[in-house]
């Protein structure tokens, strides 16, 4: 009997674990905050090469931030997850844009949609078009997709799908890889 006992909660834990919203992600950012930096994968000199639209930031290159951490995502005003994400990215932006530097890419959008996303959200994170072919590497297979890389241009972070960026934990990761 107590054996069934003991069978019927480990079930509901992982029930609970499984299915409800944010248990998942809290318990990963409690045990595993940091990325195992030495299975990191490294974005290459031809993967930075992205010739990018500034939207509301100067045309430039992604190369121009190698060697600079960067807060990396693809997004697109079409996709409800990237849109609830967007807060979360601006408070982290207000508060760490000193330190890391943040290229947003949307993807699948037209300019004039975008801006007006920008505008009446009163967004200024530094949003751009990719405007040559994005490398396999960092290409995103779903929306939204967040990197985090360090100034080696090591991926400590890839997260595909929504998260709240403006986390204690997530401050504390980027204060280590600035230090």
């Amino acid at each position: 009997m107590k054996k069934n006992i003991v069978y019927i909660i480990a079930l509901i834990v992982l029930g609970v674990i499984a299915f409800v919203p944010g248990v998942k992600g809290f318990l990963k950012d409690q045990f595993f905050p940091i990325a195992t930096i030495e299975n990191a994968v490294h974005v290459s000199e031809e993967d930075y090469n992205i010739e990018l639209q500034g939207i509301n930031a100067p045309n430039t290159n992604l190369k121009n931030f190698k060697e600079k951490a960067v807060f990396l995502n693809f997004w697109g005003t079409w996709c409800p997850p990237c849109r609830k994400e967007w807060p979360t990215i601006q408070k982290l932006y207000d508060t760490r844009k000193g330190n890391v530097d943040f290229v947003l890419i949307a993807m699948k959008d037209e300019e004039p949609t975008v801006r007006k996303f920008l505008q009446e959200n009163k967004y200024t994170v530094p949003v751009y078009i990719a405007q040559s072919p994005i490398s396999e590497k960092l290409l995103p297979k779903v929306f939204p997709t967040t990197y985090l890389l360090d100034k080696t241009g090591r991926i400590l972070i890839k997260e595909d799908s929504y998260r709240d960026w403006n986390t204690e934990s997530v401050h504390q990761f980027i204060d280590n890889i600035i230090k």
